[in-house]
């Protein structure tokens, strides 16, 4: 998690004016990626996990909308993209591939976590990265988009 949060960092401190609005909205993922960390780094049905707030449906919802926002002012996507580009789409794409380790990770413990309370707080911290993940693939595609950059089409 605190690699993802790191890269996420980076990404943030090179934004500039015409993408800065997403400053504030980068850093509340990271906080909310404090709260996922301390999910996935304390162990199921212990105390300290019980205290541990899950992550909220409106939360993932704030990630949905923002996807939807920026998803409005992209061209359709028609086949696979190499990830790069500008500079804050490939820090993007880097930051996406992160996620989607960590993602992996926690689908493990999720898998492996008995019915109840202690599965759903992970089932939120699964849910929570698969958005995180589809929100750093569209904001880099919105960095190219807003650069004016194009996309390079994966071919075999």
């Amino acid at each position: 998690m605190d690699e993802l949060n790191a890269v996420l960092g980076m990404l943030c401190s090179m934004l500039s004016k015409e993408v800065s609005g997403s400053i504030a909205e980068i850093q509340w993922i990271q906080s909310i990626l404090f709260q996922v960390g301390a999910l996935l780094s304390a162990t199921p049905g212990s105390p300290s996990f019980v205290s541990l707030k899950a992550i909220h449906e409106e939360q993932i919802k704030y990630l949905e909308a923002a996807i939807d926002r920026m998803d409005r002012e992209l061209p359709e996507l028609r086949l696979f993209i190499l990830p790069g580009g500008h500079s804050f789409a490939a820090w993007a794409h880097v930051a996406r591939a992160v996620c989607r380790r960590t993602e992996r990770r926690a689908v493990h413990l999720f898998s492996e976590a008995k019915a109840g309370e202690d599965k759903e707080k992970l089932r939120g911290v699964v849910v929570f990265l698969n958005r995180l993940s589809d929100y750093l693939f569209v904001f880099a595609r919105y960095c190219n988009h807003v650069y004016r950059v194009e996309e390079k089409v994966w071919s075999e």
